[in-house]
């Protein structure tokens, strides 16, 4: 099915402008817009592609490919599975190895999908989407996959069953045709399919409203509902925990984004999980998990947003809904991810936007105390189990530890027993060697205060004249972290060329992100969405107020909601930057329900048919924001937006039509890009991504640099 324009809805919105007069460019694949397409990117590449360019892609290429990365791994059975892409196969190999040789220098892998060499066979550009193993039970190896497969990159993806002992796609086995789907394992011979079944088997937003029970010989078109929701509402789903032993079966009616009701089959029906619908649940093993997004009480129990708290799972579908909380945030902490071992849960938090990691404890009344992982300032950790069923793994656990300047190391260790060790390292990408980190807050408009990362020489000259690059997000309750980036390092903080300065890279923690939890989230949802970019305007401010740069050296960048967050920089405060690079974004807010998958983004921006909604949406709409703009003689930054064609989760159409509503007004050193192929990424393998960053991080620097 093509989302691009959903044509079903009430329409009192989005014809409320028909004289919009770029309305053809989102007919995607039109001739017409194609051609704009390609006459747009062929300015872009004369302007900037050029040998500076072509050297500096080549180096992020050398990044993105390089030999010694480390192969991340996720051990299933007695095998340590990984996707890697490089130079050789640049669609990828799935593979596998087993400890010992993962181990090594040089593993053996067993090459189980070339998907390059599967892409000559079959005459498609498959992009490698990811993989479902079946568990074997009690005892054996896994020897099924459902691999799921897109045909250019986005959300869409055909799903083929998969033999891990021959190795190879199952003759006649279960398949599905590319769709937004989801699926998964009942057994080895049903599993659980929501995709597109025809007419009204979709939501508003483009995603399933049934899930089907599919038994193996059965055409799913043909099998029994086992669920389904309001097509109001963002998608259904159905996932069985394979843990031997437990064998859940739980659906999930995804309300909004943030809101959802879960339920769990018993007896052939299925019983709702009695929580607020704002209360995320999760099921493991024996407990229900719950996280509220908001302060609530469940049978008096008091839980703040961003809590965790745990309970029996038999005994609170029978009525006994009594609670243990786990985890309470403070003003600075913020809970980020949980895992389980086989005796214990692992919690990632950040104190101002600083990893730690907590162990809870079931036995000892799911007591917490702080795992010894090594110290640093503004790291990014991320942690998870091994593989809590093999009795060998059961309380092991992986550890990614990364820094702005410090590279990222994988390190493997035990609760109670072994501390972690490293288990491979990727070596440093670029010279650090004077360079220094700094946590910084900025006051924004309401006297919030806002920390931002800096990065850059330690003996910073303080003069104005630094090029800076600021990148932010401030959306969906994501959190941007002090990770290491290579392509960073080479195409900013190292970067040759026309100025003997080093350029310094800020990361900006605005609210709308998950930096400090919900409530964080929360202040710049809907009507309170432009705090969001008073905050990302207030760093900007502070950067020039502290002499780090003056607005003629400072670039911003943003992609999906970044995108909107530096669509907005460009037109409701131009005067603070020189250069904008706004990816894969949202700018038309008055239509972006009915493009693509936007209508499942209301809870977080407001719904543009509401004429209330729409009287605060407008505040922030880039698209008519730059009516006023133009009106009142604005000097706009340069600016490069960019897309892709086969994006098909945000699109191409709102970057598309707000190039052309510039260049149409005459505004000076705008360009437009746009990717062929690579969903919303921006790019389906490292050569296009290395295309992709390389056109931005030239741009932004030949402007302000």
């Amino acid at each position: 099915m093509d989302s691009t324009v959903d044509t079903t809805a009430p329409n009192q919105g989005a014809d409320a402008e028909p004289d919009d007069p770029w309305r053809w460019l989102e007919d995607i694949h039109s001739p017409r817009a194609l051609d704009w397409v390609t006459e747009r990117n062929a300015a872009t590449e004369a302007m900037l592609h050029d040998d500076a360019y072509r050297g500096l892609e080549a180096s992020v290429l050398s990044v993105l490919d390089a030999d010694d990365r480390i192969p991340m791994a996720t051990k299933r059975g007695g095998f340590y599975y990984n996707f890697w892409r490089d130079g050789t196969h640049p669609k990828g190999l799935w593979r596998r190895t087993s400890w010992e040789s993962y181990r090594s220098v040089d593993p053996d892998w067993q090459i189980l999908l070339d998907v390059d060499a599967l892409a000559a066979a079959e005459g498609t550009d498959w992009v490698f989407a990811g993989t479902r193993l079946l568990h074997p039970g009690d005892d054996g190896e896994y020897v099924r996959a459902l691999v799921r497969l897109s045909p250019d990159g986005g959300d869409a993806v055909e799903v083929r069953e998969f033999d891990l002992s021959a190795p190879g796609f199952v003759p006649g086995g279960f398949t599905l045709p590319a769709g937004k789907s989801q699926v998964g394992w009942d057994g080895p011979d049903a599993w659980y399919v929501a995709t597109d079944f025809g007419p009204g088997s979709l939501t508003r937003s483009g995603y399933a409203r049934t899930v089907r029970r599919v038994e193996r010989g059965t055409d799913p078109s043909d099998a029994p509902e086992a669920f389904s929701v309001d097509p109001g509402h963002v998608m259904a789903a159905v996932s069985v925990d394979q843990t031997p032993g437990f064998g859940h079966v739980i659906a999930t009616d995804a309300i909004d984004f943030f809101t959802s009701r879960t339920s769990i089959l018993r007896d052939g029906a299925w019983v709702p999980v009695d929580v607020p619908t704002h209360v995320r649940v999760d099921v493991h093993r024996s407990w229900l998990l719950f996280s509220p997004q908001q302060d609530c009480d469940i049978a008096g129990t008091h839980l703040p947003a961003g809590s965790l708290a745990v309970a029996d799972l038999d005994a609170f579908l029978a009525g006994d809904q009594t609670v243990t909380a786990v985890f309470t945030p403070d003003a600075a902490t913020s809970l980020q991810s949980t895992s389980f071992t086989a005796d214990y849960l692992l919690l990632t938090v950040l104190h101002h936007v600083s990893s730690q990691v907590l162990v809870a404890d079931p036995a000892d009344g799911w007591s917490l105390r702080r795992l010894d992982v090594g110290t640093g300032e503004h790291l990014d950790l991320s942690i998870g189990a091994v593989d809590d069923e093999d009795p060998d793994t059961a309380n092991d656990y992986w550890l990614v530890s990364s820094g702005f300047l410090t590279p990222a190391t994988l390190s493997r260790g035990t609760i109670g027993a072994q501390t972690p060790q490293p288990v491979k390292s990727s070596p440093a990408r670029f010279d650090a060697t004077g360079l220094d980190v700094q946590q910084h807050f900025a006051t924004s408009d309401d006297g919030t205060r806002v920390p931002y990362f800096q990065v850059g020489p330690a003996d910073l000259v303080l003069d104005g004249a630094h090029p800076v690059l600021m990148n932010g997000y401030g959306g969906f309750e994501t959190s941007l972290t002090p990770s290491y980036s290579g392509v960073v390092g080479r195409a900013w903080l190292r970067r040759e060329g026309n100025t003997d300065r080093d350029g310094v890279y800020v990361l900006a923690n605005i609210r709308g992100g998950g930096e400090y939890g919900p409530a964080w989230h929360r202040a710049a949802l809907r009507e309170r969405r432009p705090r969001a970019y008073e905050d990302f305007a207030a760093i900007a401010r502070d950067l020039v107020a502290r002499g780090v740069t003056s607005p003629g050296h400072l670039a911003a960048t943003g992609r999906s909601n970044g995108g909107l967050l530096v669509g907005n920089m460009l037109t409701r405060y131009p005067e603070l930057f020189g250069a904008i690079s706004c990816g894969v974004p949202l700018l038309d807010m008055r239509r972006y329900t009915r493009l693509s998958a936007g209508h499942s983004w209301i809870a977080e921006y407001g719904d543009p048919d509401v004429p209330a909604d729409w009287e605060f949406i407008r505040g922030f709409s880039p698209y008519h924001l730059l009516d006023e703009a133009l009106a009142s003689g604005t000097r706009f930054p340069q600016a490069l937006i960019w897309s892709a064609t086969s994006d098909d989760r945000v699109g191409p159409v709102q970057a598309r039509k707000m190039a052309a509503k510039m260049l149409d007004a005459g505004v000076p050193g705008i360009w437009y890009r746009e990717s062929l192929e690579g969903g919303h990424a921006g790019a389906s393998d490292n050569r296009q991504s290395a295309q992709m960053l390389a056109t931005s991080y030239e741009f932004l620097w030949r402007t302000v640099a």
